[in-house]
């Protein structure tokens, strides 16, 4: 899956995830902390939905798999 790829967003999370520049997209998406890793990581097979305004990304940490999640405030 590639950033320019949003194939499991919702249409708003898809609205806000374009208004993000791809060089902070890029960054938001290789900086995410996996609780099985202890570590930063990237996110893999991430789908996005809009909470609280606030664009969710969750996925899997690309070295175990484990679950992680990324917030992004769009406010």
């Amino acid at each position: 899956m590639t950033v320019e790829s949003i194939p499991n967003f919702t249409a708003p999370a898809a609205k806000l995830w374009a208004t993000v520049p791809m060089a902070t997209k890029k960054l938001l998406l290789a900086n995410v902390y996996c609780g099985q890793c202890r570590g930063t990581t990237t996110i893999t097979n991430f789908s996005g939905v809009v909470k609280s305004g606030d664009l969710l990304l969750v996925g899997k940490c690309a070295e175990c798999h484990y679950d992680v999640a990324r917030v992004i405030e769009m406010g």
